[in-house]
This record gives structure tokens, sequence and C-alpha cells, in this order.
């Protein structure tokens, strides 16, 4: 079940779901939108091959923090990874899908890769940014960038979200090198 505006304002209004800052603005019809935060990640250009089994790769990003009265500017063709303002908490039976906004999308703004927030998951989302303009593309903090789309699960989950990336803030890197399967 999708939850939709009135249910999102339940969880809230019961500490179930956190979502902080939060302004009533922010909450759709059956989303809330989350807001551009300072903190941005671009990788550098120094290094031809990244290894994903390299515990060092938060190393081959550039952080950029800028202020909240300015802009960051995204090239064409350019990756870059951002974080919410919000910082968020799922309880063990909901689960987010992070979706871009339309109108950001209609200037060729790829938001999200990985577009899925485990039940259990607390902590800023980082976002994957590409921009499939031929444009550069100017972007400010506190601009509503991208929505949630919360599920209700049936049950709370078994194995709820504790991994790698629980109560990350700002922007986070990679962590792949930590997954089990990827062990020598």
């Amino acid at each position: 079940m999708i939850l939709n505006d009135q249910k999102i304002k339940e969880f809230l209004e019961k500490k179930e779901l956190v979502i902080e800052p939060l302004d009533e603005i922010q909450i759709q019809p059956s989303s809330v939108d989350l807001r551009l935060g300072n903190e941005f990640s671009i990788y550098l250009d120094s290094e031809r091959i990244l290894d994903i089994k390299n515990s060092e790769i938060e190393k081959h990003l550039k952080k950029i923090v800028i202020n909240n009265n300015e802009s960051f500017i995204i090239e064409p063709k350019q990756f870059v990874l951002a974080t919410t303002k919000e910082y968020i908490k799922l309880p063990d039976y909901l689960t987010a899908f992070v979706e871009g906004r339309s109108s950001i999308g209609r200037l060729g703004l790829f938001i999200e890769n990985a577009g899925w927030v485990d039940a259990g998951f607390e902590g800023n989302i980082t976002l994957e940014f590409y921009n499939a303009n031929s444009k550069p593309l100017k972007i400010y903090p506190d601009m509503r960038i991208c929505q949630l789309v919360f599920a209700k699960m049936v049950s709370s989950a078994q194995n709820p979200y504790r991994g790698k990336y629980q109560g990350q803030k700002g922007v986070t890197a990679s962590r792949i090198f930590l997954d089990k399967d990827l062990k020598d």
C-alpha cells in the first residue's frame, strides 16, 4: 500500500516516520518532497579506473560544500553525488522509493540511480545526479529536488536495514568494498 498524504501525516505525528527538517509544503498527495542539501562530491579525473574493491575509493572524490545562498553547477555529462537536507528514519515496516521530480527531469537532470530505501534505514539520502543536457544546470540548496514515495509492508521486515549506510550524514561515497561477496 502506497501512503497518501493523510497517512504520511499520521505516521509523522506519531513519530513512527521521521523526516527532519520538514515543512508542510513538502507533503504531496502521495509523496514527500525532499530538498537539496549543500554538500556535493565529484570524482577526480586523476584516476583512470575506480576499483570497487578499493576501500580508499572516497579519496578519489572531491567534496564541495556551498553556502545556502550559493548555487552549484552540474556540467553536461557530469556525474555528481549530492545529499538531501532532510534526515529520515523509516520504521521496520515502511520502505520508500526515491523519485526525481518531473520538472527537474525535463531539464535533463537524472536523479538517483539506486532509488530504493529499505525498511529500517536511517540517515540523509545520498543522491546520484547525471546531467544529460548539453547545457550546464545550476541547482540550489533547499530547492525541492526529489520525492519519497512510501509503501507499507504487510509486516515488519525480519531483517530490517542496519547496513553500511545506516546513519549516514551528508554525501556518502560508495562502500561497496564492504560487501561480503567481494571479500578475497
